[in-house]
Protein backbone atom coordinates (compact mmCIF):
# COMPACT_ATOMS: atom_id res chain seq x y z
CA UNK A 1 0.00 0.00 0.00
CA UNK A 2 1.29 3.55 -1.12
CA UNK A 3 1.20 6.46 1.18
CA UNK A 4 -1.57 8.12 -0.82
CA UNK A 5 -3.59 4.77 -0.28
CA UNK A 6 -2.70 4.96 3.88
CA UNK A 7 -3.97 8.34 3.88
CA UNK A 8 -6.73 7.64 2.16
CA UNK A 9 -7.49 4.59 4.72
CA UNK A 10 -6.65 6.71 7.39
CA UNK A 11 -8.75 9.49 6.77
CA UNK A 12 -11.81 7.06 5.94
CA UNK A 13 -11.21 5.51 9.02
CA UNK A 14 -11.07 8.70 11.54
CA UNK A 15 -14.38 9.68 9.74
CA UNK A 16 -16.17 6.23 10.68
CA UNK A 17 -14.86 6.79 14.15
CA UNK A 18 -15.69 10.27 14.36
CA UNK A 19 -18.89 9.15 13.45
CA UNK A 20 -19.64 6.77 15.35
CA UNK A 21 -18.65 8.91 18.69
CA UNK A 22 -20.90 11.11 17.60
CA UNK A 23 -24.02 8.85 16.93
CA UNK A 24 -22.99 7.87 20.84
CA UNK A 25 -23.36 10.90 22.32
CA UNK A 26 -26.02 11.91 19.97
CA UNK A 27 -28.50 13.99 21.06
CA UNK A 28 -26.42 16.59 23.23
CA UNK A 29 -29.50 19.43 22.59
CA UNK A 30 -33.11 19.99 21.29
CA UNK A 31 -34.06 18.81 17.93
CA UNK A 32 -36.25 20.60 15.16
CA UNK A 33 -39.03 19.23 13.16
CA UNK A 34 -40.54 20.63 10.17
CA UNK A 35 -43.67 20.32 10.19
CA UNK A 36 -44.28 21.88 6.18
CA UNK A 37 -48.39 22.12 6.90
CA UNK A 38 -50.13 24.23 9.01
CA UNK A 39 -51.59 23.25 12.24
CA UNK A 40 -54.42 20.48 13.03
CA UNK A 41 -53.34 18.99 9.47
CA UNK A 42 -52.56 15.35 9.40
CA UNK A 43 -48.72 16.03 9.35
CA UNK A 44 -49.12 18.11 12.24
CA UNK A 45 -50.70 15.77 13.75
CA UNK A 46 -48.40 12.88 12.87
CA UNK A 47 -45.47 14.88 13.73
CA UNK A 48 -46.98 15.44 17.55
CA UNK A 49 -47.58 12.59 18.15
CA UNK A 50 -44.58 11.00 17.50
CA UNK A 51 -42.37 14.13 18.45
CA UNK A 52 -43.27 13.71 22.73
CA UNK A 53 -42.45 9.84 22.91
CA UNK A 54 -39.50 10.66 20.74
CA UNK A 55 -38.19 12.72 22.55
CA UNK A 56 -38.69 10.94 25.77
CA UNK A 57 -36.37 8.21 24.22
CA UNK A 58 -34.00 10.28 22.69
CA UNK A 59 -33.58 12.52 26.32
CA UNK A 60 -33.40 15.74 24.23
CA UNK A 61 -36.94 18.13 23.11
CA UNK A 62 -37.82 17.83 20.13
CA UNK A 63 -39.61 21.16 18.87
CA UNK A 64 -41.93 21.28 15.91
CA UNK A 65 -41.85 24.22 13.50
CA UNK A 66 -44.83 24.37 11.12
CA UNK A 67 -43.85 25.98 7.87
CA UNK A 68 -46.62 25.74 5.88
CA UNK A 69 -47.19 26.54 1.92
CA UNK A 70 -47.20 25.60 -1.80
CA UNK A 71 -48.18 22.21 -1.02
CA UNK A 72 -45.81 21.17 1.76
CA UNK A 73 -43.32 22.20 -1.05
CA UNK A 74 -41.98 25.59 1.59
CA UNK A 75 -40.84 23.76 4.25
CA UNK A 76 -39.74 20.69 2.89
CA UNK A 77 -37.35 22.87 1.12
CA UNK A 78 -36.13 24.62 4.39
CA UNK A 79 -35.36 21.03 5.54
CA UNK A 80 -33.60 19.55 2.57
CA UNK A 81 -31.16 22.89 3.29
CA UNK A 82 -30.81 22.51 7.05
CA UNK A 83 -27.69 21.26 8.27
CA UNK A 84 -27.57 17.62 8.19
CA UNK A 85 -25.94 16.87 11.60
CA UNK A 86 -29.06 14.79 13.47
CA UNK A 87 -30.44 17.99 14.66
CA UNK A 88 -32.81 18.88 12.37
CA UNK A 89 -35.56 16.52 11.09
CA UNK A 90 -38.79 16.70 8.51
CA UNK A 91 -42.07 14.93 9.06
CA UNK A 92 -42.18 13.84 5.26
CA UNK A 93 -45.43 13.30 3.76
CA UNK A 94 -47.33 11.65 -0.13
CA UNK A 95 -47.83 15.15 -1.46
CA UNK A 96 -44.19 16.69 -1.29
CA UNK A 97 -41.86 13.70 -0.85
CA UNK A 98 -44.06 11.74 -4.04
CA UNK A 99 -46.52 13.92 -5.40
CA UNK A 100 -45.37 17.13 -5.70
CA UNK A 101 -43.06 16.23 -8.45
CA UNK A 102 -45.49 15.67 -10.93
CA UNK A 103 -47.67 19.04 -10.51
CA UNK A 104 -44.71 21.23 -9.82
CA UNK A 105 -42.25 22.06 -12.41
CA UNK A 106 -40.10 23.58 -9.84
CA UNK A 107 -40.21 22.57 -5.85
CA UNK A 108 -37.04 23.69 -4.66
CA UNK A 109 -35.84 20.45 -3.62
CA UNK A 110 -35.13 17.15 -4.50
CA UNK A 111 -37.17 14.46 -2.89
CA UNK A 112 -35.23 11.67 -3.20
CA UNK A 113 -31.31 13.10 -3.27
CA UNK A 114 -32.29 15.91 -1.24
CA UNK A 115 -33.19 13.26 2.08
CA UNK A 116 -31.96 10.50 3.96
CA UNK A 117 -34.90 8.41 4.97
CA UNK A 118 -35.71 7.32 8.73
CA UNK A 119 -38.77 5.22 8.93
CA UNK A 120 -42.27 5.13 7.88
CA UNK A 121 -44.96 6.43 10.46
CA UNK A 122 -47.73 5.62 8.76
CA UNK A 123 -50.47 6.08 6.71
CA UNK A 124 -54.70 6.95 6.96
CA UNK A 125 -56.55 5.93 4.53
CA UNK A 126 -58.79 7.85 1.80
CA UNK A 127 -62.83 7.38 2.53
CA UNK A 128 -65.52 7.86 0.08
CA UNK A 129 -67.72 9.78 2.36
CA UNK A 130 -71.55 11.30 1.31
CA UNK A 131 -73.56 13.46 3.05
CA UNK A 132 -76.20 11.35 5.74
CA UNK A 133 -79.18 12.92 3.56
CA UNK A 134 -77.62 11.03 0.54
CA UNK A 135 -79.90 8.92 -0.96
CA UNK A 136 -76.22 7.11 -1.69
CA UNK A 137 -76.39 3.76 0.68
CA UNK A 138 -73.41 2.07 -0.49
CA UNK A 139 -70.36 2.65 -3.43
CA UNK A 140 -71.86 0.58 -6.13
CA UNK A 141 -75.40 2.92 -5.64
CA UNK A 142 -72.53 6.44 -6.59
CA UNK A 143 -71.45 4.52 -9.64
CA UNK A 144 -74.89 3.38 -11.20
CA UNK A 145 -75.96 7.39 -10.58
CA UNK A 146 -72.93 8.08 -12.02
CA UNK A 147 -72.92 5.96 -14.88
CA UNK A 148 -76.77 6.68 -15.76
CA UNK A 149 -76.03 10.48 -14.95
CA UNK A 150 -72.41 11.12 -16.47
CA UNK A 151 -70.89 14.46 -15.27
CA UNK A 152 -74.13 15.33 -12.74
CA UNK A 153 -72.30 14.50 -9.53
CA UNK A 154 -69.57 16.10 -7.66
CA UNK A 155 -66.57 15.75 -5.39
CA UNK A 156 -65.32 17.80 -3.25
CA UNK A 157 -61.24 18.13 -1.70
CA UNK A 158 -58.53 20.22 0.12
CA UNK A 159 -57.45 21.51 -3.56
CA UNK A 160 -55.76 20.51 -6.75
CA UNK A 161 -53.85 17.37 -6.55
CA UNK A 162 -54.16 16.92 -2.95
CA UNK A 163 -54.78 12.94 -2.21
CA UNK A 164 -58.71 13.49 -2.11
CA UNK A 165 -58.46 14.83 -5.78
CA UNK A 166 -56.09 12.12 -6.57
CA UNK A 167 -58.12 9.70 -5.01
CA UNK A 168 -60.94 10.39 -6.76
CA UNK A 169 -59.88 10.18 -9.62
CA UNK A 170 -58.52 6.69 -8.88
CA UNK A 171 -61.97 6.01 -8.28
CA UNK A 172 -63.58 7.13 -11.93
CA UNK A 173 -61.21 5.39 -13.45
CA UNK A 174 -61.48 2.12 -11.88
CA UNK A 175 -65.65 2.44 -12.21
CA UNK A 176 -65.49 4.23 -15.80
CA UNK A 177 -67.58 6.99 -14.48
CA UNK A 178 -67.05 11.01 -14.63
CA UNK A 179 -67.70 13.36 -11.57
CA UNK A 180 -67.16 17.21 -11.48
CA UNK A 181 -64.01 18.16 -9.00
CA UNK A 182 -64.39 20.53 -7.21
CA UNK A 183 -61.63 22.03 -5.47
CA UNK A 184 -61.34 24.22 -2.04
CA UNK A 185 -58.50 25.52 -0.29
CA UNK A 186 -58.55 23.07 2.53
CA UNK A 187 -60.49 20.29 3.89
CA UNK A 188 -62.61 21.92 6.54
CA UNK A 189 -64.41 23.99 4.08
CA UNK A 190 -64.88 21.37 1.53
CA UNK A 191 -66.04 18.88 4.72
CA UNK A 192 -68.65 22.19 6.02
CA UNK A 193 -70.06 22.27 2.22
CA UNK A 194 -70.78 18.73 2.05
CA UNK A 195 -72.25 18.19 5.42
CA UNK A 196 -74.48 20.98 3.99
CA UNK A 197 -75.78 19.10 1.01
CA UNK A 198 -73.24 21.33 -1.77
CA UNK A 199 -71.40 18.62 -2.98
CA UNK A 200 -72.05 15.36 -3.54
CA UNK A 201 -69.25 13.18 -2.25
CA UNK A 202 -65.55 13.49 -1.30
CA UNK A 203 -62.56 10.65 -0.62
CA UNK A 204 -61.57 12.20 2.21
CA UNK A 205 -58.86 11.29 4.89
CA UNK A 206 -59.71 10.03 8.80
CA UNK A 207 -60.15 13.63 9.22
CA UNK A 208 -63.97 12.79 9.14
CA UNK A 209 -63.99 10.36 11.11
CA UNK A 210 -65.39 12.18 14.00
CA UNK A 211 -67.78 13.94 11.63
CA UNK A 212 -68.98 10.11 10.45
CA UNK A 213 -69.12 9.16 14.58
CA UNK A 214 -71.26 12.02 15.35
CA UNK A 215 -73.67 10.65 12.21
CA UNK A 216 -72.92 14.22 9.59
CA UNK A 217 -71.40 11.45 6.93
CA UNK A 218 -71.97 8.34 5.75
CA UNK A 219 -68.58 5.83 4.83
CA UNK A 220 -69.37 3.62 1.95
CA UNK A 221 -65.77 2.62 1.22
CA UNK A 222 -62.24 2.53 2.19
CA UNK A 223 -59.43 2.57 0.20
CA UNK A 224 -56.92 0.65 2.02
CA UNK A 225 -56.32 -3.14 1.54
CA UNK A 226 -57.80 -4.41 4.49
CA UNK A 227 -60.66 -2.47 6.77
CA UNK A 228 -59.91 0.02 9.03
CA UNK A 229 -59.99 -0.98 12.36
CA UNK A 230 -61.88 2.79 12.93
CA UNK A 231 -64.44 1.65 10.76
CA UNK A 232 -64.86 -1.86 10.94
CA UNK A 233 -68.36 -2.35 9.26
CA UNK A 234 -67.19 -0.46 5.86
CA UNK A 235 -66.15 -2.45 3.50
CA UNK A 236 -62.65 -1.40 1.17
CA UNK A 237 -63.07 -0.82 -2.30
CA UNK A 238 -61.50 -3.88 -2.74
CA UNK A 239 -64.06 -5.87 -1.81
CA UNK A 240 -66.52 -4.36 -3.53
CA UNK A 241 -64.43 -4.94 -7.28
CA UNK A 242 -62.33 -1.77 -7.65
CA UNK A 243 -58.86 -2.52 -6.20
CA UNK A 244 -58.20 0.88 -5.17
CA UNK A 245 -55.41 1.92 -2.59
CA UNK A 246 -54.73 5.45 -1.38
CA UNK A 247 -54.17 6.66 1.27
CA UNK A 248 -51.74 10.05 2.97
CA UNK A 249 -48.65 8.56 4.14
CA UNK A 250 -46.33 9.93 6.77
CA UNK A 251 -42.77 9.31 7.28
CA UNK A 252 -39.53 10.43 9.61
CA UNK A 253 -36.46 11.88 7.37
CA UNK A 254 -33.58 14.21 7.30
CA UNK A 255 -31.62 16.44 5.25
CA UNK A 256 -29.18 14.32 2.79
CA UNK A 257 -25.51 13.72 4.39
CA UNK A 258 -26.48 13.42 8.25
CA UNK A 259 -24.41 10.16 9.40
CA UNK A 260 -25.59 6.94 8.78
CA UNK A 261 -25.17 5.93 12.97
CA UNK A 262 -27.67 8.78 13.65
CA UNK A 263 -29.77 7.62 11.27
CA UNK A 264 -29.93 4.06 12.31
CA UNK A 265 -30.21 5.69 15.82
CA UNK A 266 -33.10 7.39 15.18
CA UNK A 267 -35.05 4.78 12.94
CA UNK A 268 -33.97 2.49 16.47
CA UNK A 269 -35.85 4.31 18.94
CA UNK A 270 -38.54 5.40 16.47
CA UNK A 271 -39.87 1.98 15.75
CA UNK A 272 -39.35 1.35 19.63
CA UNK A 273 -41.74 4.21 19.89
CA UNK A 274 -44.46 2.53 17.51
CA UNK A 275 -43.99 -0.56 19.32
CA UNK A 276 -44.25 -0.02 22.72
CA UNK A 277 -45.59 3.41 23.62
CA UNK A 278 -49.60 3.13 24.91
CA UNK A 279 -50.43 6.85 24.42
CA UNK A 280 -49.01 6.66 20.70
CA UNK A 281 -50.63 3.94 19.85
CA UNK A 282 -53.84 4.86 21.30
CA UNK A 283 -53.91 8.54 19.37
CA UNK A 284 -52.95 6.58 16.19
CA UNK A 285 -56.09 4.63 16.28
CA UNK A 286 -58.02 7.39 17.43
CA UNK A 287 -56.47 9.12 13.82
CA UNK A 288 -57.62 5.88 11.98
CA UNK A 289 -53.80 5.54 11.29
CA UNK A 290 -52.16 2.72 9.80
CA UNK A 291 -48.79 1.61 12.05
CA UNK A 292 -45.24 1.91 10.11
CA UNK A 293 -42.06 1.11 10.89
CA UNK A 294 -39.29 -0.46 9.56
CA UNK A 295 -35.75 0.79 8.37
CA UNK A 296 -34.38 3.41 6.13
CA UNK A 297 -34.10 1.28 3.29
CA UNK A 298 -37.59 -0.10 3.37
CA UNK A 299 -39.16 3.33 3.29
CA UNK A 300 -36.67 4.77 0.63
CA UNK A 301 -38.17 1.80 -1.40
CA UNK A 302 -41.45 3.06 -0.47
CA UNK A 303 -41.49 6.49 -1.32
CA UNK A 304 -39.30 5.53 -4.93
CA UNK A 305 -42.77 3.70 -5.66
CA UNK A 306 -44.80 6.02 -4.74
CA UNK A 307 -43.64 8.64 -6.77
CA UNK A 308 -43.77 6.21 -9.61
CA UNK A 309 -47.29 5.37 -8.92
CA UNK A 310 -48.26 9.18 -8.82
CA UNK A 311 -46.95 10.10 -12.10
CA UNK A 312 -49.86 8.54 -13.83
CA UNK A 313 -52.21 9.24 -11.87
CA UNK A 314 -51.39 12.84 -11.79
CA UNK A 315 -51.19 12.76 -15.34
CA UNK A 316 -54.73 10.85 -15.51
CA UNK A 317 -56.02 13.75 -13.49
CA UNK A 318 -54.65 16.52 -15.89
CA UNK A 319 -53.01 18.84 -13.06
CA UNK A 320 -50.53 21.17 -12.72
CA UNK A 321 -49.24 23.59 -10.44
CA UNK A 322 -46.48 26.23 -10.80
Amino acid sequence: MNKIHMWLAGMLLGFSCACAAQAQTYPTHSIRMYLPWPPGGGVDTMGRILAEPLSKRLGQPIVVDNRAGAGGNIGTAIAARAEPDGYNLLMGSISPNAVNVHLYSKLGFDPVKDFAPIMFVSSVPNILVVPTASPFKSMQDVVDYARANPGKLNYGSGGVGSSQHLAAVQFMSAAKIEIVHVPYKGTSPAESDLMAGQISLMLDTTTCLPLIAGGKLRALAVASKARNPALPDVPTFAELGLPIYASSWYGLMAPAGTPRPIIERLNREANEVLKSDKKLRAQMADYGAEMGGGTPEEFGAFMASETERYESIVRLSGAKLD
